[in-house]
């Protein structure tokens, strides 16, 4: 049977609480706090983080198929998943996919690489959903919008938690929008939207799998599923008849925010962080209709515990200083033009060196053992010639051998942090340093690599490592 074997998230350790949003807007207080990317930061990254969370006991070769979900594409032509699959290290023999345009698409995917490994056409595959959403400011929707991404491996063998039966329904309904010229979600009025399509459309799908397997919410001992905001999930738990106290899993709404095709997901990850042997979970996401799954854990599932998740990223934050910061991360404003000149791209280059950029390889000689980065013909220590292998070194963990902090750079986070770092198990890492705090930043600091956006040029989004204190 179909199942997960492996789950993983991420959420950026920046925090921004909604009391500074009312501060700002002269409104009433509000509680709790939402995640926010930094600014080098939008769903590739946020996807590639929850993989590699996901895929840590995996090796990278084994990995069949990837399906990205967003609402947000970084391009609007150019898939993502080939992007995400060539930073997780995957394998060039590898179906991707991208599902686009709808806070559904996680669940999308799901039930894409479910009926896909049941034919056989994949013996395994990751399911990734990330979202880095911009609201429109003093919006309802910018203190509910937060940032942040889950991963799921699926397969046939070791399944942690086993997919007993989907429902799908689809619906034409029209709640939240965005048409290729908008930056920002449209919606209708709120009465609407919710007696008329997510008070009906939700409850209707999760009836119909629950009179399928003939269950009673009594038969279920977690259930998982999307609501817009805090007020509507409360309600929604009443109306599909499940005890809020004991039953229902906390949305993560007051802590992370709506993180649209990723927030289901991500929430189905946290229930599983708790869950035991044999345990009943109901998944249920909205949008353009609903997805419910039914799924069933196995004594598996107290093994894939060791990962970051959601519980550990939580715990490792920071606040941002203030909402001045959080416009800057977000270009809500029109700047200064820049006095030098603009970042330029060649394609060619990124090409040529792309397994350096984005899979993040060095070089190991066959001769002494030596790693390098970037790759070298000419071994530095033996000088053998053209006797190496590729490594990959974005899992490797290092210390911080030394760093400079430049207060003039063109950059959205002050101050500029470039950084050497030395891997653990060999190998020199000449980097940005990102989501530090520049007062705790010291020599022989534990660092680790994340993917980022390095800057835009020539209409490009140029990815590639910089480094970070260990997360968790």
């Amino acid at each position: 049977m179909v199942g997960i074997v492996s789950y993983g998230a991420y959420i950026p350790i920046y925090r921004l609480k909604r009391e500074e949003l009312s501060r700002v807007w002269a409104e009433s207080p509000q509680s709790g706090e939402k995640a926010v990317a930094n600014f080098d930061e939008d769903s590739i990254t946020l996807a590639v983080e929850a993989g590699v969370d996901c895929l840590k006991d995996t090796p990278r070769d084994q990995v069949e198929a990837l399906y990205f979900a967003t609402t947000n594409p970084p391009y609007k032509e150019k898939q993502s998943a080939s992007i995400i699959a060539a930073a997780l290290d995957l394998r060039g023999e590898l179906f991707s996919a991208d599902f686009a345009t709808s806070i559904r698409g996680g669940t999308m995917a799901l039930r894409t690489a479910m009926d896909a490994i049941n034919a056989g056409s994949s013996k395994n595959a990751l399911v990734v959903a990330a979202d880095c959403r911009t609201a429109a400011p003093n919006s309802e929707f910018e203190s509910v919008f937060g940032d942040g991404g889950a991963a799921l491996l699926l397969g046939k063998d070791n399944v942690a938690v086993k997919i007993l039966d989907s429902y799908n329904l689809t619906s034409e309904f029209m709640d939240f929008w965005r048409t290729q010229s908008d930056r920002f979600n449209r919606t209708w009025e709120d009465r609407f939207i919710t007696e008329e399509g997510y008070q009906k459309i939700l409850p209707e799908a999760v009836k119909k799998l629950m009179q399928r397997n003939k269950l009673t919410p009594k038969d279920i001992h977690r259930v998982v599923f999307y609501a817009p905001d805090g007020r509507r999930h409360q309600a929604m738990a009443r109306i599909l008849g499940f005890d809020p106290n004991t039953q229902v899993q906390d949305p993560l709404l007051g802590v992370v925010g709506n993180t649209g095709a990723a927030s289901a997901l991500m929430a189905l990850v946290a229930a599983l962080e708790d869950a035991k042997p044999g345990q009943k979970i109901l998944l249920a996401n909205y949008g353009d209709g609903a997805d419910v799954f039914l799924l069933e854990t196995t004594d598996l599932v107290e093994k894939i515990k060791d990962r970051r998740a959601i519980k550990k990223h939580l715990a490792a934050k920071m606040a941002l200083p203030s909402y001045g910061k959080y416009i800057k991360f977000r270009a809500l404003m029109e700047w200064e033009a820049e006095r030098r000149e603009p970042d330029r791209s060649a394609l060619t280059v990124l090409w040529r060196e792309r397994n350096q950029v984005w899979r993040a390889h060095g070089n190991k000689c066959k001769a002494c053992g030596t790693i390098q980065f970037p790759i070298q013909r000419i071994c530095g220590k033996c000088h053998a010639k053209d006797n190496y292998e590729e490594v990959r070194l974005s899992g490797e963990k290092g210390k911080l051998f030394t760093f400079s902090m430049d207060e003039r750079a063109v950059v959205a986070d002050l101050p500029n942090v470039m950084s050497i770092v030395d891997f653990d198990n060999g190998g020199r890492f000449y980097c940005i340093l990102t989501d530090r705090d520049p007062a705790k930043i010291e020599i022989n600091m534990p660092v680790e690599l994340t993917f980022r956006n390095l800057h835009d040029g020539s209409g490009i989004h140029n990815y590639y490592w910089k480094a970070r204190p260990v997360r968790c």
